[in-house]
């Protein structure tokens, strides 16, 4: 129970940074859409959607986190100090970034940290970060990984990039059916699609930050 409460309130923090991360980098590259909708701030209760905050909260009873905040308004258009594809890569990465920041810091809390207790409550912050990092940047839309992974396709000049980009682009329609796909056979199979891919990186990331 102590772990699920550990868990839970490191993912709420992890959101709501990430989310805000989105927001002060769109912010920074010249589109004020979300802080004029008062979405640059560490507020949790401006970043929680609903439905997706029920769904962990559910979903982690059973042993596992799937949730979401609420998508950070990005205009394109208003991204000026970069190519518009360029920013919204940027933007989509520094979700990522600020988790791994985020778990970071809290390894290094856990250096300096002489109770267990708070050892491993400090350990499912790390854990819970390092795993939101990477399951965002799986590159399937609408995850970041997705927008940074055209932001470095539309970066390169020349036709096979451009082809490359605008594949890329149509498969937006499909990705949320894929994802969806994944998690749900990742429930039915005693084998983990997504645990094979993210599990890997996962456990090399973690054991870095805690030598």
């Amino acid at each position: 129970m102590e772990n699920i409460v550990a868990i839970l309130f490191f993912v709420l923090l992890g959101i709501t940074i990430h989310e805000f991360a989105h927001a002060w980098t769109a912010d920074r590259l010249g589109d004020p859409t979300a802080r004029y909708m008062g979405r640059l701030t560490i507020n949790p209760l401006a970043h929680l959607d609903p439905l997706g905050t029920v769904m962990m909260l559910v979903s982690l009873v059973y042993g596992f986190g799937i949730g979401w905040g609420k998508p950070v308004p990005v205009n394109p258009r208003n991204i000026r100090k970069l190519p518009i594809v360029t920013g919204m890569g940027l933007i989509a990465l520094a979700g990522p970034l600020s988790n791994l920041l985020l778990a970071s810091l809290l390894a290094l809390i856990m250096h300096f940290a002489r109770l267990p207790a708070l050892w491993s409550f400090l350990f499912a912050g790390v854990a819970a970060n390092v795993g939101l990092a990477l399951f965002n940047l799986l590159p399937l839309p609408p995850l970041d990984g997705y927008d940074v992974l055209l932001g470095i396709v539309g970066s390169f000049r020349g036709r096979t990039a451009y082809n490359l980009f605008r594949k890329l682009s149509q498969f937006e329609v499909h990705g949320p059916l894929i994802l969806f796909a994944l998690l749900a056979i990742d429930y039915v199979l005693p084998v983990s699609i997504l645990g094979s891919i993210l599990g890997p990186p996962f456990h090399f990331i973690v054991s870095l930050l805690l030598r």
